[in-house]
This record gives structure tokens, sequence and C-alpha cells, in this order.
């Protein structure tokens, strides 16, 4: 950083004309018409307006990203067909051009939000695969759930990813067609693999029972990051969507599962004895 005087940042040329402006203003335009005067004028406003450029820039947040979380975030509160995209660029703060810009058609923009965060489902992915080496099957129930659970509520605690969650659940409750295309992309192969690890620890139970059950537990979860009502309802005793409630859940989805799907002989012989002592 520069520390002596300011002067010495100012081209000779400039200084020059400073000094006799007070004692003769046509001297020093006679003095601003000179070639070397001038070159070097103009050789000071280029380094000047690229600094101040260069600081703006810096300072300038990331427009393009400002208008994805602005869409992520009216999205989550009014839904895709309730949301303008003037709406949109008002909230993010750009012109409406610049919507359409960097991300085209309103569908194009609330596509983009999901592929932005297609990385939370790489990671439920991953902790799902780690959850399928584990050798007893009881453990391996508990751990599949985990995975399932886990990453969601971690990712609607955070600051940066409250929207995008309540934005997934909202869209899972009220299926539109847009939601449904994103739905398809995106979390149909997670459902799918989920199902399918559910399914190798529930033998017993046909790949059709454990798509309810997996539909059981995803209603658990999403009504859980979305409900506010149970402050209500715990008399203001519990905050909504408290990761102190995690382990429960995970507990109440597992011990719904066990319950409702036949996961081994004994269960199944036994549901069989039942039934045959009903007819």
């Amino acid at each position: 950083m520069h520390e002596g005087p300011i002067s010495t940042l100012i081209p000779q040329g400039v200084k020059s004309i400073a000094a006799v402006a007070p004692t003769s203003f046509r001297k020093a335009r006679l003095l601003a018409r000179s070639p070397r005067v001038c070159t070097n004028v103009q050789m000071f406003v280029r380094v000047f307006n690229l600094g101040m450029d260069m600081r703006a820039r810096a300072t300038r947040p990331d427009r393009k990203a400002a208008i994805l979380l602005a869409a992520e975030k009216l999205f989550a509160q009014r839904g895709y067909h309730a949301v303008t995209i003037r709406q949109i660029a008002d909230e993010a703060g750009v012109p409406l051009a610049l919507v359409g810009y960097y991300y085209g058609q309103k569908q194009a923009l609330f596509e983009a939000i999901f592929a932005h965060w297609n990385g939370t489902i790489e990671e439920r992915l991953h902790e799902l695969q780690l959850a399928r080496q584990t050798s007893a099957p009881q453990a391996r129930l508990e751990r599949i759930v985990e995975a399932f659970v886990g990453p969601v509520l971690r990712l609607r605690d955070s600051a940066e990813g409250e929207y995008y969650a309540l934005l997934v659940a909202r869209e899972l409750a009220h299926a539109t067609d847009a939601a449904d295309r994103v739905l398809k992309t995106y979390f149909d192969p997670l459902a799918h693999a989920f199902i399918d690890a559910l399914a190798e620890v529930l033998p017993q139970a046909s790949r059709a029972q454990v798509a309810w059950g997996y539909q059981f537990a995803l209603g658990a979860l999403v009504h859980h990051i979305s409900d506010k009502r149970v402050y209500r309802l715990s008399l203001e005793r519990n905050t909504p969507c408290d990761p102190a409630a995690r382990p429960a859940l995970i507990h109440f989805i597992v011990g719904g599962l066990k319950a409702a799907l036949p996961s081994l002989p004994a269960a199944s012989a036994a549901l069989s004895k039942t039934q045959r002592r009903l007819s």
C-alpha cells in the first residue's frame, strides 16, 4: 500500500495543471492541450477507473447466486405457481432481464435449484452405501434409516440449506407438474436406492410392501422438517424441527418398518397363523 504523499501518485502533467490553475486559467488550458499532459491524464484516469472497477467487483455480491437463492426462498414459501420472475428479481435485487439471461424460463430456474443442491443427494447415497456394509441386519436397518434422515436434518438446520429443505418438503407434499419432473430426475433414483436397501434387510416383505414403508418413512421425515404446530401442541415446550428429536424420529421409523413389514420367518409364520385363526 502507498504510504507517501498522495501527490506522488498524480502524474506530472496533472500536477502542472493544478499548480497554474489558481494564477492563470488561460495558461492552464494551453498546458492541458499538450500531448504529454493529455497522455498522462488519460493514463491516470484509466488506472483510477480500473482500480474502482476491481474494487466494485470485489464488493458486489454474486448476482447469479443471489437469483438462485431468491428463487429458492420464494418457491419454498409460496410454491412454484405463486411466484413470478419479477418477484424473484425484486427479491434478489437485480434487473428483471438478468434472471432470464442467467437461467432462462422459470421452469429452468426451478430445476437449477435442484441441480445446485445435487451434492446433498450424493451425500445420502454415500451414507447409504456405508450403511449397507453393516453385517448385522438389525444394525443395518438403523444405519439405513440414519442415512435417510441424517443429511436432511443437517441441511434443514443449516442457514444455507433451510429454504431448500423446505422447498423439497413442499414439493413432495404438493406435487405439481413442474415438481414432478424434478422428482423423477433427482429423487426417484434416490428412492429406489433406499427401497432396494430396505428390501435387503426385510427379505420376507415384497418390494411393493417395502415401497409403502419407504413412503410412510418419507411422510414422517417431511412432516418433521416442515411442521411448526408441534410448538403449540406441546404447550410451547417443543421446538419445531429440533435436532434433539433426531434419535426419536429414527427409532420411530425403524419401529414402524419392523412392525408394518414382515422381516423374519418367525414373524411371517405368526402372521399366517393369525390369519388362519381369523378365517
